[in-house]
Formats: C-alpha cells, sequence, structure tokens
C-alpha cells in the first residue's frame, strides 16, 4: 500500500491553527515555539516508530495497537483528550522510545530551546495524536496489514534520515545512542531556530 508525502509533514499541516494553538497554550510556548517544536517532534515520533516497525514482530505489535486502540478516533478527540491529561501519552511513549525516552526528551528540547520538562511534556501530548493519525491513514483504505504499516513507516523513517536537517538530525543522535545516560545534545543546541527560523 503506498503512500506518497511525508506522513510528518502531512500532520503537521493538520496540526497547523487551533490544535497547534491549544498545544503551545497548554505548555506556554509562544505560536513560533509550538511550530518549530512541533516540527521537530513530530519525525522523531515517526521515525522512532518506524525503526520500531522494522524489528521482528514490531509492525504486528503496532498494528495491533492501532487497531485496538486507536482506530476511528478523531483527532480532535484525541487533542481534547490529551489537553485534559488523557490519552496515555507516557505509556505510548515509553512502547516508542524504550530506554532512549529520556534522550528523546533532552535531544527536542536541546535542539528546539525547550526545557527537557516541556519536551517530555510535548512529546506526551502528540503521542497519541500521532498512532489516531496513523491509524486514520491505515484503516481509511480498508485493506491495511501489518506489513503494509511496517513498509508505510519504514519509508518515513529512510526519508526523515536522508533529509536531514532537524528532524534527521534529532532522530539519528537520539537513536543512535546506546541508552547509557550520559548523552551529549550539544551539537543539537538552537537547531530548530537556524532550520526553522526562516520558515513563514
Amino acid at each position: 500500500m503506498a503512500m506518497t508525502g511525508s506522513l510528518s509533514n502531512d500532520l503537521m499541516s493538520q496540526l497547523q491553527g487551533a490544535p497547534a494553538q491549544q498545544i503551545g497554550e497548554q505548555l506556554g510556548l509562544s505560536p513560533a515555539q509550538t511550530r518549530d517544536a512541533i516540527g521537530a517532534a513530530l519525525p522523531l515520533l515517526l521515525g522512532a516508530l518506524g525503526r520500531n516497525a522494522s524489528q521482528p514482530q514490531g509492525a504486528d505489535a503496532l498494528f495491533g495497537a492501532l487497531q485496538r486502540d486507536h482506530a476511528g478516533i478523531d483527532l480532535g478527540s484525541v487533542l481534547g483528550s490529551v489537553l485534559g491529561g488523557g490519552g496515555q501519552g507516557a505509556e505510548i511513549l515509553g512502547h516508542v522510545f524504550g530506554r532512549q525516552q529520556n534522550n528523546a526528551a533532552q535531544g527536542l528540547g536541546a535542539a528546539t530551546g525547550l526545557g527537557g520538562s516541556q519536551a517530555n511534556s510535548l512529546l506526551k501530548l502528540l503521542a497519541p495524536i500521532v498512532l489516531a493519525y496513523l491509524a486514520r491513514r491505515m484503516f481509511a483504505q480498508g485493506n491495511a496489514t501489518p506489513q503494509g504499516l511496517g513498509q508505510v513507516l519504514g519509508q518515513e523513517h529512510q526519508q526523515i534520515r536522508q533529509q536531514g536537517g532537524l528532524g534527521g538530525g534529532l532522530l539519528g543522535a537520539v537513536l543512535d545512542r546506546d541508552g547509557d545516560g550520559d548523552a551529549d545534545f550539544s551539537d543539537l543546541i538552537g537547531l530548530a531556530g537556524s532550520v526553522l527560523g526562516g520558515r513563514r
């Protein structure tokens, strides 16, 4: 099941406007900070899901979770739930990043200028939204399979890594670390400003 275009960019476009404004208000961010932070977080989440889906049984497990917990839920409902403290964001992040969850928040914080706590909160907000989006994309066509999901996410992961920039740099810095807790993200500091600052 081929899908063209970046999932990260498509979901980013769906979150622009009121959803991004609500997320920014929840975290105390300016509109520009919110845009840059979401623009960095989505490739990180989707790229990590792509890596997981390439592991043995990874695509099967994710497909089952999408079918069981996220199918048929629209993004507006998910957004309302996560802003109200629901959505199991922390649990989802544990599955997505495993031992690298802290590294993911630290890296996102360093790249975007957010504190680690704000970055972690943003990832918790976005994780259920990403899964609901994926479920909608996959099951709307009626012929979804775990293999198709793995292929779609694998392409997204490859695309993010090949494009480099903020998304690829952050994804590589987080996922290539060994999880020993001494990650140095100094090379990522302020990357969002330099990469996304000129974008209108």
